[in-house]
């Protein structure tokens, strides 16, 4: 077979012009985003000279990333540049892809596309050595999402993915990011946080697959095309939802049919924008980024008549009984022989477990926001920030039920939104706080968190004091598609500038802690990790279970499994954070002054 072919391009009166892919369905433009003969990364390396691969290496999914040091050239001008480039696949010739997919090994070694720890980690060298030798650093995006397996939780996948972010939000060159088929997930998003987000004219990008988002949505995968409809993927949408800054244009028509008219396209486009990033001195790059970020995003905005009329302190806490030494047990608690566990729970033991049960791991609660203030800052120091205070969740794509859901979860957290920003003091020390409900919409982040974030950032910066993060959620919001996801770089880009500005940042990992909430501003600062806290990483328990077809290990994504990889220095319970957050204030400071001792010396 020398060609594929989607069901719809043998359709009599397809033509590939711009009217007969407008009359597609969205889920038919989301199939044409990644049909198999689309040119991927290594195809568009033709346009550039001088090309030279860098940080090549056999560990597994490090090809799904590749890397190369470049040039481009208008007239006598040249551009050196350092391309990191998603390569789904090994080939865009379908023949000769279709021979090369019969060898096993091939199959495992491209993984499908997906990135592993193994890749992102090339791509974080590929910045680094960007900087040291002056280029523009160029991300082509072409990804259905990054690897969903433990091995990669196991790899430190989110946190790979989140320093990818921070590498490009601190970059001292111009960034810029091309998305030339399909940008999914944390796999897109790790390098689409630029300067210029570009799209070739029929890419997609999406924080959720049509399929798994029908699949939430509906209780089936067979409405994709629906829930593609609802969720606005293509990369007109981004472009009109103020995501994607230009389209590439396929004039003659879509890039696997047209290969060569689109590779000139998209040469034209880098060269205009590579000229206009290169005018900015390298002083005033990060200071550019984040006047850039600080536009992203949309929210709506409540009164204080509004938050009163739903206000109120919600405490999930667990109290002491008063006159009895025992807790019910859980339901359905089973033990590892299958038995059903029936008998009460001794309080002071599951107190010291932090309300997760010794048996079968069950977490009978997960605090509220109010409870981590009331635990951690003293008594009534927590106010509001006005600045954040009105800021609430805004439906861009009037997705069904999400106006309704809102609402709902305002009632039962007592908050205008997931997220809480204010002023308190811990012990007197001057901070400022950060708190996440879980249970508003399960903490997903959104447009307003990553707003919320970025003025907290600001108000730290002027009050000098330290920043304190408490993350929990289970992904982005699917609610307000992509433009959610896009708030990630924007957290990046903010709490560096905090960084920057000699501040520490403490960020506390509770559970859970998926998706985009860990790869976003879980990912930053010094992380103190809730005791016995679960569900922390990148793809959650589930998605891994259904993807691989097998049960994850005992003890999966839980701070202690965390710490047998590595990725866990300090723990606490939550009332025991606040001495521990002290002493990271305190050591921070003596660090800071003794650096600053060293340099005059």
């Amino acid at each position: 077979m020398k060609h594929f072919y989607l069901p719809f391009e043998k359709k009599e009166g397809f033509s590939y012009s711009r009217e007969s892919i407008e009359q597609l369905t969205e889920y038919e433009k989301y199939q044409l985003s990644y049909h198999p003969e689309r040119p991927r990364h290594l195809d568009y390396l033709t346009v550039f000279d001088n090309v030279q691969e860098c940080f090549r290496n056999e560990e597994h999914g490090s090809c799904i990333i590749q890397t190369h040091r470049a040039t481009l050239h208008q007239g006598d001008r040249e551009f050196p540049v350092m391309l990191i480039g998603q390569q789904s696949s090994p080939t865009s010739n379908f023949k000769e892809l279709h021979q090369l997919m019969k060898n096993p090994e091939l199959i495992r070694k491209w993984n499908q596309g997906m990135p592993t720890p193994a890749a992102f980690e090339k791509a974080i060298r590929a910045i680094a050595l960007a900087e040291e030798e002056s280029r523009t650093i160029i991300t082509v995006i072409d990804t259905a999402g990054a690897d969903p397996t433990e091995e990669s939780e196991g790899g430190g996948i989110a946190w790979k993915i989140g320093r990818c972010m921070q590498a490009l939000a601190e970059s001292t060159v111009p960034t810029i990011s091309v998305i030339i088929n399909r940008g999914c997930s944390g796999g897109a998003i790790a390098l689409t946080g630029c300067d210029t987000v570009l799209a070739m004219e029929y890419s997609t990008y999406l924080v959720i697959s049509p399929e798994a988002c029908s699949s939430i949505l509906f209780r089936t995968r067979d409405k994709a095309n629906l829930a593609a409809e609802i969720s606005q993927i293509t990369a007109h949408e981004a472009l009109k939802n103020g995501i994607v800054d230009e389209l590439i244009p396929e004039n003659e028509g879509p890039a696997h049919h047209f290969p060569e008219p689109a590779k000139q396209s998209f040469k034209a486009s880098l060269l205009k924008w590579l000229g206009k990033l290169s005018e900015t001195p390298k002083e005033d790059i990060f200071r550019k980024r984040l006047e850039r970020w600080s536009k992203i995003g949309q929210w709506e905005t409540v009164t204080e008549d509004d938050i009163r009329s739903f206000e109120k302190h919600v405490s999930l806490f667990i109290p002491k009984p008063k006159k009895v030494l025992f807790v019910a047990r859980h339901k359905n608690c089973i033990d590892g022989a299958g038995k059903k566990k029936l008998d009460p729970v001794l309080y002071s033991k599951l107190h010291s477990d932090n309300f997760v049960c010794e048996t079968c791991g069950h977490r009978y609660v997960r605090l509220s926001a109010h409870d981590y203030i009331t635990f951690i800052l003293d008594e009534g120091s927590f106010m509001e920030h006005p600045e954040t205070r009105y800021i609430v969740d805004k439906d861009i794509l009037n997705f069904p039920d999400y106006a309704d859901k809102v609402k709902e979860a305002r009632h039962k957290t007592g908050a205008a939104s997931s997220f809480l920003t204010g002023d308190a003091s811990i012990a007197g020390e001057p901070v400022v706080f950060c708190a996440t409900n879980f249970n508003f919409l399960g903490g997903s982040f959104c447009m307003s968190t990553a707003e919320k974030v970025f003025r907290a950032c600001r108000i730290a910066i002027e009050r000098q004091v330290p920043l304190i993060v408490q993350a929990t959620g289970g992904g982005a919001r699917m609610h307000e598609g992509c433009s959610s996801m896009v708030g990630l770089p924007k957290v990046h880009v903010a709490i560096s500038s905090v960084e920057k500005a000699g501040l520490p940042v403490i960020t506390i990992i509770t559970d859970p802690t998926l998706g985009g909430v860990a790869i976003g501003m879980a990912s930053r600062g010094i992380k103190l990790f809730e005791h016995n806290a679960g569900n922390i990483g990148f793809s959650g328990k589930r998605v891994i279970e259904q993807y691989t077809g097998k049960p994850t290990t005992k003890d999966f994504q839980t701070t202690w499994w965390l710490q047998q990889k590595g990725f866990v220095e300090n723990t606490a319970r939550p009332w025991e954070m606040r001495d521990e957050i002290l002493a990271i204030i305190h050591g921070y400071r003596e660090n800071a002054a003794e650096t600053h001792k060293l340099q005059e010396a």
